[in-house]
């Protein structure tokens, strides 16, 4: 059953999922609402009840891994009542944060910030609803503004329109063979819902556990470290292709690559040279771990050795030719790369720290698809279109073949909003001196 909500109104945008993306073009409308001298009427729909970042895989002790003046606003605005630093001059607590002397705080701090900022937009936020899809409206030959169609937690559907969408949906948990078809038992989970599945494992309740990671980045090291603190009955074999724990490379002149300016040298490239630059600094972002969380795990393994307590391990160079459940617990076939053995291990879990995949933007606009040009986007992140779709569609953290490695990350938030707020301004423009126009023409 649909129901029509504010089916009257056609706003200027409505934003897509509410993460990080999102709330960062909200403080930039907001923000261009004075420079402007007018305001947009936008809202954002987000499927989760309450604002949440990353809620299920926040375990205790992990950091950010990047400075926190790389927060929602201060690279473009210092100054901006939004920053991480007046987050903490509001909690009374930025003289503690300077004695701790760190750029980098916890997962968990960063959250509550992020928390704190979306409650101050809550009037423009429409929590508890998943998006469904998003369709053409068409005036006589042309799509002249969307509907988006959501679901709520009751499951009624509600229908939004606008002139404009900004898609911010997140990534999709990427599951690997041999897997896909294993999804349905809850003892094989992707680390997206680390904490609300390891709670029912048997080590919460203090019962032997054995434990398979599957992967071989910052997630799966994560993983690893928490299970070690936090369930003593927990024995881990991380599972890794490669042939050791990777660091990832955070030094000065690499990190240069996640600069608003380098989206300006990424996005001149033709597209050969672009994925060139991706695969050269593939290692600041994907399948690495931060140097000092290797330190630490191999801390551990050492400390095993002494004691004689082989708890757990890291298993380099392994492929899993093969994975079944039974009632004894998951079985699977790691294959030797090395020696070319097999070998058959049982566990009584199996987290796929495997990574995501960025396809929600496809689905969600498959009815308005053949008015795009294969999701392609301009400089500004909207996407290139034919002539009749006067509505615009623009992307966020769907654009690393064009834009860069640093699309998917915090890095280029400030800046990005502004662009995508301000290209949603200069629509909203065109689309206001169009319509005296149309009337005249008889339209």
């Amino acid at each position: 059953m649909m129901n029509a909500l504010n089916s009257k109104t056609v706003h200027d945008v409505i934003g897509i999922g509410f993460g990080p993306s999102n709330l960062a073009l909200a403080i930039a409308l907001e923000e261009l609402t004075h420079s402007e001298g007018r305001s947009l009427n936008s809202v954002f729909i987000e499927k989760q009840a309450d604002y949440r970042w990353h809620g299920n895989t926040l375990v205790g002790g992990s950091e950010m891994q990047i400075s926190f003046l790389k927060d929602l606003v201060s690279l473009r605005n210092p100054s901006s009542p939004y920053s991480f630093v007046n987050y903490l001059h509001r909690h009374g607590r930025l003289v503690d944060f300077i004695n701790l002397g760190t750029f980098y705080p916890s997962r968990m701090e960063f959250n509550d910030y992020l928390c704190w900022v979306a409650g101050h937009f809550n009037s423009q936020a429409h929590y508890g609803e998943e998006v469904l899809r998003i369709e053409p409206i068409n005036v006589g030959s042309e799509v002249d503004h969307l509907r988006v169609v959501s679901r709520d937690q009751q499951g009624r559907e509600h229908a939004r329109y606008a002139r404009a969408v900004v898609v911010s949906s997140g990534g999709t948990p990427r599951i690997v063979e041999p897997f896909n078809e294993l999804m349905g038992d809850p003892r094989v989970f992707h680390h997206a819902q680390y904490l609300s599945q390891v709670s029912s494992l048997p080590c919460a309740a203090g019962k032997p556990t054995r434990v398979a990671i599957v992967g071989s980045g910052q997630s799966a090291a994560e993983a690893f470290m928490d299970l070690h603190a936090s369930y003593p009955c927990a024995r881990v074999d991380m599972i890794v292709r490669g042939s050791a724990l990777k660091p990832a490379d955070d030094t000065p002149f690499v990190n240069d690559i996640f600069s608003p300016a380098y989206t300006d040298l990424v996005f001149d490239q033709p597209p050969q040279e672009r994925r060139k630059l991706l695969q050269e600094y593939h290692n600041t972002n994907y399948s690495v771990v931060d140097p000092q969380l290797i330190e630490r795990i191999y801390g551990i393994l050492y400390q095993q050795k002494v004691s004689g307590d082989l708890r757990h391990n890291v298993l380099c160079r392994q492929q899993i030719d093969s994975a079944r459940t039974t009632d004894q617990g998951i079985e699977l076939m790691l294959h030797d790369l090395a020696t070319d053995d097999r070998r058959q291990h049982r566990y009584d879990a199996v987290i796929l720290a495997t990574g995501y995949e960025r396809r929600s933007h496809r689905d969600l606009l498959a009815p308005v698809e053949q008015h795009l040009k294969q999701f392609d986007v301009d400089r500004h992140y909207r996407a290139l279109a034919s002539p009749d779709l006067k509505a615009a569609v623009f992307l966020q953290g769907f654009c690393e073949a064009s834009h860069g490695l640093s699309d998917t990350l915090l890095s280029v938030l400030p800046a990005r909003s502004e662009e995508i707020g301000r290209a949603l301004y200069a629509l909203s423009e065109t689309r206001r001196l169009e319509q005296p126009l149309a009337a005249l023409a008889g339209i």
